[in-house]
C-alpha cells in the first residue's frame, strides 16, 4: 500500500478540506487517520495540509507545477473510494 502514496514528481501540495463532525466527512476523517502517516513518510518534502471547518464539504485539492490545480469532491465517500480518488490525483501529474 505504501507505493500507492508515492506522489508524482510534479505534485507540489495536497490539501484536504472537511468538517470535523459531519457525517458526510466521516470517510475523510477515517482515511486521514489511517493514511496520513504513510503519505507523509513516503513524501516528506511535499506539504499535506489538513483544513477542518464546521460545515465544510469534504474535498481534496492537488497543486502541480506551473500553478495547475485539480480538485475532487469527497462527499459521502467510503474510505476505499477516497483512497482511489486520492491515488488518482497524486499520481496523475499536471497532464
Amino acid at each position: 500500500m505504501s507505493a500507492r502514496y508515492a506522489f508524482s514528481n510534479s505534485l507540489r501540495e495536497v490539501r484536504f478540506l472537511f468538517c470535523q463532525t459531519s457525517e458526510h466527512s466521516a470517510g475523510v476523517r477515517t482515511f486521514l487517520n489511517r493514511a496520513y502517516p504513510i503519505m507523509k513518510k513516503n513524501n516528506p518534502n511535499i506539504p499535506i495540509m489538513i483544513r477542518e471547518a464546521s460545515g465544510t464539504q469534504p474535498k481534496i485539492y492537488a497543486r502541480y507545477d506551473f500553478g495547475i490545480e485539480k480538485s475532487q469532491s469527497l462527499e459521502s465517500m467510503t474510505d476505499k473510494q477516497i483512497e482511489d480518488a486520492v491515488t488518482g490525483l497524486v499520481k496523475s501529474g499536471s497532464a
